[in-house]
């Protein structure tokens, strides 16, 4: 049997999404220049040999402070994807798998938690709580549990009646143990594809919070303070917001073609 080659989006997506990884692996080993020093002889500098991506008002190395931001990125949409993957898988499968009253309870509850937007979700918790980096993890990540759970439940409603399901309840096999060997490794796919597209969503979502003041504080390098921080020297000098928007916009079109990749590997229907 001839191997299938894997799409190019899926090669594609991968190689953006490995560098950012680099990027922010080699920022704990190895960094140009001290990402907090300041050196007002050479503010707002475009790229040079010692400054590869220019410096910004306070005179500190953007290059440096990119790579450092690449661990915030993809901290906060790690975990808020994990909050959300694994809430929103739990309330999906009880409500695919238990029908009825049950199932009508749990959807309009995601209904409602649906009709609150992320940046909307992490001005509630600022309010109760404070802004921070665990408000943007945790706003983000219960925005996106309907996305989730939504799939889920489709997934296990799809997945439950089919004839393999059947000869496991004839065996012998009942409730969470049924659903956990024969029903939820047939869901795993859409999960992860959905898993990859979210994290592009929470990128994006990460660096909005950032630069609103509701996400990563402004004393810790993070692409969206960058952003916030560049927006009253555009004119003077555009390194400084052009070097984190490239880097969102690379990690954002790496994690999307990684998703839309997996989701062609995986889909039975495209395979030749």
């Amino acid at each position: 049997m001839r191997r299938r080659r894997p799409p190019l989006n899926l090669t594609l997506g991968g190689a953006l999404v490995g560098l950012v990884v680099a990027a922010a692996l080699l920022s704990f080993a190895w960094l140009p220049h001290d990402p907090q020093r300041m050196d007002f002889a050479a503010q707002l500098a475009g790229p040079s040999a010692s400054h590869w991506f220019g410096t910004d008002h306070f005179g500190r190395d953007l290059f440096s402070r990119v790579l450092v931001g690449s661990r915030s990125t993809l901290l906060v949409g790690a975990i808020a994807v994990g909050i959300a993957l694994s809430l929103g898988a739990l309330l999906g499968a009880m409500a695919g798998w238990a029908g009825g009253w049950a199932d009508e309870v749990v959807m309009r509850l995601i209904d409602v938690l649906y009709a609150f937007p992320a940046i909307l979700m992490a001005l509630l918790l600022a309010a109760v709580f404070q802004p921070g980096t665990v408000t943007a993890m945790v706003a983000i990540g219960l925005a996106t549990v309907p996305i989730f759970a939504r799939l889920m439940r489709s997934s296990v409603v799809a997945l439950r009646e089919r004839d393999y399901v059947e000869a496991g309840r004839a065996l012998g096999a009942r409730g969470p143990r049924l659903l956990r060997v024969h029903v939820l490794p047939g869901a795993a796919s859409p999960l992860v594809v959905q898993a990859s597209l979210s994290l592009s969503v929470a990128v994006l979502a990460e660096a909005a919070l950032s630069f609103l003041g509701l996400g990563t504080p402004p004393d810790v390098p993070s692409w969206g303070n960058m952003l916030r921080e560049a927006q009253g020297f555009m004119m003077l000098s555009p390194w400084a917001a052009l070097a984190p928007g490239l880097a969102i916009v690379v990690t954002v079109l790496g994690w999307s073609l990684l998703g839309d990749g997996l989701r062609d590997w995986l889909d039975p229907t495209t395979r030749g």
